[in-house]
Formats: C-alpha cells, sequence, structure tokens
C-alpha cells in the first residue's frame, strides 16, 4: 500500500512538502519554508509531523526556498539520507541555503534584541548558515529523463519545467509487488509559462496514475507577451518612476527574475529608450545566483543570455553591508533591485523603510506575493505597515507588472495537465490559495477530467494510492492550521492595521477633547472584554 500525505503548500502556496510511504520506502518530495503570516511562518519553528530519522530519500523539484528551505532542518532533525536534485538546483541551493541560514540569524538576533526589551524570552534560529552548507554534503545530482533508483522500490526521473534553472517535475514509480505493474506519479514542481525567450518549455511524461499539480496561478489569465511586448511595458514603468523624480525601488526573487531583469534594463537603459540610470544589485544571495547564471546559463538551450551582465557599467552589484548603505546618499534617478522579492527579508526591508514614506519613490511589483506578505501588503493598498518592529507610512508609488512570472496562468497549467493524460487515478491541486485552487479544479473538469478525480489537497492529509483507481482519504491526525489559518491575516496582522486606523482617527479628529474621547471609548471597550 501506497500513502501520500501533504504536509506543506496545501491551501497556501509555501512550505511544500510531500511524503510518500509504501511497504519498502519513505520518501519525501520537497521540504520547503513556510512564508506569509506569523501564524504560518511559526509552522517552521516546529516539529515536522513525521520523523525525519525514517526518511529514505528527498526529491527536490528546484531551489526555491518555499521548496528546498526547511533541508537543514530536516538533516538537524536525524535525515541523514541522499537529497536528489538537478545540477543547476543543487548549484542554487550551494547559494540559497546558506543565505537563508544567515537571514534566520540575523532577524532572530534582532528579534531578540528586541524580545529581551520587553521581558520576552530567547527564540533560536531554524538553522545557521553552518547547517546549511553542512546539508549540501548530502545533495546527489541527476541527469533529465534518465531513472535513477532512490529508495528500495522506487525510481525517478526529472523533466524539465521551464520554471527557473535547473527546475523539474519528477516522475516516480513504485514497486512493492515485482509480478505487478508499478505504481506512477508525477509532482510538478513549479510549472514555468513556456514560450519564454529566457527559460526553456516545460515538459513532463504521460499516461500515469496520479498527478500532483501546482496551481499557483488556476485563477488568473495573461496576455502572451514576446520580448518585445515585456519590455515596452518595463520601459514605460521606467519612464514614469524617473518622471516622479525619485529612486526606483525593484524587490525581486535572487533567482531568474533578477537575472532576467537586469537583461532588460540594460536593453532598454543602453539603447536610451528608458533613462540610462546606475542599477544596484544590492543583494548577495543574488549576486552569487547571477554568478551560477553566468556560469550555467540554460543548459538545454545551449546558450547563455546572461552573459553580459558582469560587463555593463550601469550595473554595479553591491555585495558588502557598507556599500548597501553607501546607496542611501546616491540622488535623483537610479534603479535598486533587493531580495526578497515577497518584501519578508532581506536588504528590500531596509530600502523600503527608507523609501516607502517619499512620494517620489516608486516600488515596482514583479513577481507572486504571497497571502501575508509585507509585498501583498502594499500590494493591497496599505497605507502604514509594519517592518521590523516599526511603523512606515506608505507614500511612495506602489506598481506591479506581471511580465517576468515563472509560473504558467490557468490556461498553461491546463495544457500541462492535459499532456499528462491518460490519468487513470487522481489529480491533486496543491501550492495554490484558495480561489486558485477551486478556479483550476472548474477549469479541469470543463476540460473532460472527471470532476470526482481531482481533488484539492489539505493540509497534514493523507491519502491512499491505488493503481487505476482513485485516491482514497485516510484517517490523520488534525492538521497543524486550519483551512481559514492559512488563508486570513492573523491577530499581527489585524493589530498593525488596527493601530494605523486608530492613529489616522486621532489625527484626524477635531481636537484634544475629540481625541480622549476616542481613547476612553476605546478603554471603555478593552474593559469589557
Amino acid at each position: 500500500m501506497t500513502v501520500l500525505s501533504f504536509h506543506g503548500a496545501a491551501g497556501c502556496v509555501t512550505g511544500a512538502c510531500m511524503l510518500l510511504e509504501s511497504s519498502k520506502s519513505r520518501v519525501l518530495v520537497e521540504c520547503g519554508m513556510f512564508q506569509g503570516t506569523k501564524t504560518l511562518k511559526q509552522l517552521n519553528y516546529g516539529a515536522f509531523p513525521f520523523d525525519a530519522a525514517s526518511l529514505d530519500a528527498v526529491l527536490l523539484t528546484h531551489a526555491h526556498i518555499d521548496h528546498s528551505g526547511l533541508l537543514p532542518k530536516l538533516r538537524l532533525a536525524g535525515f541523514v539520507g541522499p537529497v536528489f536534485a538537478t545540477e543547476g538546483t543543487r548549484d542554487l541551493c550551494e547559494v540559497l541555503l546558506p543565505d537563508a541560514g544567515s537571514i534566520q540569524e540575523i532577524e532572530v538576533s534582532q528579534l531578540n534584541r528586541r524580545n529581551r526589551r520587553r521581558g520576552k524570552a530567547d527564540l533560536t534560529p531554524v538553522f545557521t548558515s553552518a547547517d546549511a552548507r553542512d546539508t549540501l554534503a548530502q545533495f546527489q545530482t541527476v541527469h533529465l529523463k534518465e531513472w535513477v533508483s532512490v529508495a528500495r522500490g522506487v525510481r525517478a526521473r526529472w523533466w524539465n519545467a521551464g520554471h527557473i534553472l535547473g527546475a523539474a517535475s519528477i516522475e516516480v514509480e513504485l514497486q512493492d509487488d515485482e509480478n505487478e505493474a508499478p505504481l506512477r506519479l508525477c509532482f510538478s514542481g513549479d510549472v514555468g509559462p513556456g514560450d519564454r525567450d529566457l527559460a526553456d518549455d516545460p515538459d513532463g511524461p504521460s499516461d500515469i496514475d496520479h498527478l500532483i499539480v501546482e496551481s499557483t496561478y488556476g485563477g488568473t489569465e495573461r496576455k502572451e507577451f514576446d520580448t518585445a511586448t515585456r519590455r515596452r511595458i518595463l520601459r514605460d514603468e521606467l519612464r514614469t518612476a524617473h518622471a516622479a523624480g525619485g529612486p526606483l525601488l525593484i524587490p525581486a526573487f535572487a533567482v531568474e527574475r533578477t537575472q532576467e531583469l537586469m537583461v532588460d534594463l540594460l536593453a532598454l537603459m543602453e539603447s536610451t529608450e528608458a533613462p540610462p540610470g546606475q542599477i544596484f544589485l544590492d543583494s548577495p544571495l543574488a549576486i552569487r545566483a547571477t554568478d551560477v547564471f553566468l556560469r550555467s546559463g540554460h543548459r538545454d538551450s545551449g546558450h547563455n543570455p546572461f552573459k553580459g551582465l558582469r560587463e555593463s557599467r550601469l550595473l554595479r552589484f553591491t555585495e558588502s553591508a557598507a556599500e548597501s548603505r553607501e546607496i542611501e546618499r546616491q540622488r535623483g534617478w537610479h534603479v535598486i533591485i533587493a531580495a526578497s522579492g515577497m518584501c519578508d527579508a532581506g536588504r528590500v526591508r531596509s530600502h523600503l523603510r527608507r523609501l516607502l514614506p517619499r512620494e517620489d519613490a516608486t516600488v515596482l511589483i514583479v513577481g507572486y506575493q504571497a497571502f501575508g506578505t509585507l509585498g501583498r501588503l502594499l500590494l493591497e493598498g496599505r497605507r502604514d505597515v509594519r517592518i521590523q518592529g516599526d511603523e512606515i507610512a506608505v507614500r511612495a508609488r506602489i506598481r506591479e507588472i506581471d511580465v517576468y512570472s515563472g509560473h504558467a496562468d490557468a490556461s498553461g497549467l491546463a495544457r500541462w495537465v492535459r499532456a499528462r493524460t491518460p490519468i487513470s487515478g487522481t489529480v491533486f491541486l496543491n501550492h495554490g490559495e484558495p480561489d486558485s485552487l477551486t478556479s483550476l479544479k472548474s477549469r479541469l473538469a470543463a476540460d473532460g477530467l472527471p470532476a470526482d478525480r481531482i481533488t484539492i489537497a489539505a493540509l497534514d492529509q493523507s491519502y491512499r494510492l491505488e493503481r487505476n483507481a482513485p485516491a482514497i482519504p485516510t484517517a490523520t491526525r488534525p492538521p497543524r492550521l486550519t483551512p481559514e489559518a492559512l488563508t486570513h491575516l492573523d491577530w499581527h496582522n489585524q493589530r498593525v492595521s488596527f493601530l494605523a486606523a486608530m492613529q489616522e482617527k486621532l489625527n484626524r479628529a477635531p481636537d484634544d477633547t475629540s481625541r480622549e474621547r476616542l481613547l476612553k471609548l476605546l478603554d471603555e471597550a478593552l474593559g469589557k472584554v
């Protein structure tokens, strides 16, 4: 009997983690970090809902932290087996995982200083950069479309997913009885949109028993953009930001998105289609990831579109903290690219603290913003946000373009799923927020897949898998978070909104008597709780 359990990216977009158990082996697919609200991120600190020491192997689709970020914690919890991944994924994890550990150390240190002032106990990082470097020794690289024995009775092969460098979907075969045909599964990982000049098209197997597919943009339809159209959209944003009189800040994912942006920014500025200016890549992580792209490019396409990035006089790599602080002295028009892409960590938060209150500054969002992240709050129009413990007024222009996504939209996902047919068992939808999940389910049913064979995965839910049959939910322990907790702003976010609204009311009150009356009403209300 084979059992599949979803321990992350189920009902939300981050924390991808799935456990496959057969009579012979226990294999984990992905081991990602949760991102978003404090309630969701708290799962990173808790114990795994399985015994890490009993795992035989981990299969990794790609290097993004929401898919790989808890591998060092898994090792600390007792996992000693191999982590199978493509060479590109391994190279990027060599950069991403130690950086995630460093961020943990820095942010926990800052939080502990604040907690001590408040009389609270210290916290410890989920893992350190040293823990992450130790984990890299467990990686074993694989080649696309080549079968690899990963555990007893389990073999797998990786298919290009067209998402980021090294990203792949994983086909898995499990065979409990040598006299019977194997059970065949496919885990999509993150599926790329296809038809991109800087990435390959997604691929995958067909004729499988069960399919697990991401749904990040399952409810979104995009226009198709060629290179010229994409650059024209970016050009218009650059011109408008330049006209506002201040700098342009782009929170960008350090891997792939940053490198693609730099290629287009340089093409536009060097041709003078957009106002030329200094471009600061202010992210040690993105700088190291860029070096991986300079070495590797896109191996399958046979050419490297990123090779000119180190040669431009407009592009400046600011790796040290001192170099980063020097950017604050810049005046007039310049562009800052800083991680993280969802504004939840890294140097971008320092730039946001400084630039959000400025009406002449522009913040350009170019990627997906998960529920509860600072980037999502900015897109939702919040006029006050909390950064590193302080309330920050939002006066800058907040702009968004969706032409650099590494994810397929709803049509692209449906097209990718159709190419995997026939599917004799269940299509599981994960890695999406509720609206995207239900929308993609409806689309796939309209395409002819039986609605009762399409299941929206639930956090910590397990399913028994068989050949040529739908999956059967099995008894499981209560989920660590309810579906509502996965997709609603927690009390931390609500407190920030309440305090901002209260301050605005106080500021707009006609006189001190009115302010005192408001505070008295609030005090009386609190006394009744």
